[in-house]
């Protein structure tokens, strides 16, 4: 319609402080999932891998601020109100005239698909951070944002200077749609993989990303060139691996599942957790952590990940 601004304009925050030191920036999207209830409804939750991430470095103790632009209607509100209420900071989050873009979930035993509502919706809306990034302790980009255009452009300019002035962590999550080019988006989530100095897949990402190759494969050869790389296997398990060809495996952690959904996620803002409470994101950085230390934060990461497993929402009170 004409005369409507799109423009995406701050969200006032009152927590608001220029101040990032001990900060992690999280990139993205907040988006709205639809997930089918039992009496076949489809209850709406607020999703988006990069605003799941934020929500849980939030309530895990971690100062976090998150980049996206959310939709001026219920479903961006509620995104908001749920960022807010975990003490997400939102002074770099902005909003839009547009909508939310909708993901509806697909459950079945093999895995959750989506289908996708995207195109016209403000969560895509996102400009380059690049010169924003100095003070930051880690910057987090991944999920749709890095894949849907305007916004892949501004995650990938940001994520390049994230690698020169901090520490650039990224989770793929490559998801598959009709409305995505499968050949750009994996040389897209490619190239943010180089770029990353923490980078975690899940086994399914692995074999789209690096089609021809076992999981582990991928992930020795990114670890060798500096890298702590996480590799999660459901309900097998996870692993980390290290420079020097230092491996290590940990266990899932049992759990009844009413749900994966946001399960890795949590699993990542977990792991982020852990290394900004043990320092190991200051010094010589990720890819220096021993073979127990990298051990003991997989093991906190499959308790937070089981917590969300174990009920029909991808937040952990």
């Amino acid at each position: 319609m004409s005369g409507l601004n799109h423009e995406p304009v701050p969200v006032p925050d009152q927590a608001a402080a220029p101040h990032r030191e001990g900060t992690v920036l999280v990139m993205g999207e907040a988006l709205t999932d639809l997930v089918p209830t039992t009496d076949g409804t489809l209850r709406p939750q607020p999703g988006g891998a990069p605003a799941n991430v934020a929500t849980h470095l939030a309530r895990l103790g971690v100062r976090t601020a998150f980049a996206g632009t959310l939709g001026d209607d219920g479903f961006g509100r509620r995104s908001e109100h749920r960022l807010r209420t975990a003490g997400v900071e939102l002074d770099l989050c902005a909003r839009s005239s547009l909508p939310t873009a909708l993901a509806v979930a697909d459950p079945s035993p093999e895995g959750t698909r989506y289908h996708f509502h995207l195109q016209n919706t403000a969560t895509f809306e996102l400009t380059h951070l690049s010169d924003q990034l100095g003070d930051f302790h880690a910057v987090y980009v991944g999920g749709l944002a890095s894949v849907v255009p305007p916004a892949s452009e501004a995650v990938l300019a940001t994520a390049r200077a994230a690698a020169r002035h901090s520490v650039l962590a990224v989770d793929p999550n490559v998801r598959t749609d009709r409305t995505l080019d499968p050949a750009s988006s994996l040389r897209r989530l490619r190239e943010l993989c180089a770029l990353g100095h923490i980078v975690k897949v899940s086994d399914e990402d692995a074999r789209q990303l690096w089609p021809g190759d076992t999981p582990e494969a991928p992930c020795r050869k990114l670890a060798a060139e500096g890298r702590l790389v996480l590799l999660t296997h459901g309900a097998q398990g996870s692993s980390a691996f290290l420079p020097g060809d230092i491996h290590v495996s940990v266990p899932a952690v049992p759990v009844t599942v009413a749900s994966t959904i946001g399960a890795g996620d949590a699993f990542m803002a977990a792991v982020l957790a852990r290394l900004v409470d043990s320092g190991a994101l200051r010094g010589d950085g990720p890819a220096a952590l021993t073979a127990a230390q990298a051990g003991e934060a997989l093991q906190y990461a499959a308790s937070v990940a089981a917590a969300v497993c174990g009920r029909a929402g991808v937040d952990v009170e």
